[in-house]
């Protein structure tokens, strides 16, 4: 006959350990970048045009909304991985509101060897001179199209491209 085991009492009771699930952050999949707002005013004001930048992204409040791309380029923040890639198809979308104000959403794109998503450091020019050439035409100012510098090193890749998941690449 097996020996009897005593039932534990309530003080030697174990008690079950609490599982601690790490949630992982949504990945973000665009920015928007207030602090290049002095060099797109800057151009603005050649115009004489003055707009503010909005910081909330509304696009049922907007006036006009514009899908277009800038350049930047990319540092891949994985450990392991640390590609690092430029890109001349950074897709964008620029927003005109009410009292003049603006913004551009400026969508992330993936590493193509890890996966994981990242913000663009941008070319300052390029974004500037996109978002000021788009509210001048919308403003009437009658100018010709900026012209592209440089040519692309590669295919877009629409499925690392956040702007052609959202719908919002030109490139599309």
């Amino acid at each position: 006959m097996p020996p009897k085991t005593k039932k534990p009492t309530a003080k030697e009771k174990p008690t079950a350990t609490k599982k601690t699930t790490r949630r992982s952050k949504p990945i973000k999949k665009w920015s928007m970048y207030p602090s290049l707002d002095d060099e797109v005013s800057n151009l603005l004001r050649e115009d004489n045009l003055v707009f503010t930048f909005h910081p909330n992204d509304e696009e049922n409040t907007c006036l006009n909304g514009y899908d277009t791309n800038v350049m930047g380029r990319f540092a891949c923040r994985n450990k392991n991985c640390t590609a690092v890639w430029t890109s001349k198809q950074i897709a964008i979308t620029i927003r005109r509101y009410p009292n003049e104000r603006y913004n551009a959403r400026v969508y992330h794109q993936s590493c193509k060897r890890c996966l994981m998503t990242f913000k663009p450091q941008l070319d300052h020019e390029s974004y500037a001179e996109r978002v000021a050439y788009r509210i001048k035409k919308w403003c009437g100012v009658k100018m010709e199209a900026p012209p592209f510098k440089g040519r692309s090193d590669g295919p877009h890749r629409s499925d690392l491209c956040e702007g052609c998941k959202q719908g919002r690449c030109s490139k599309m």
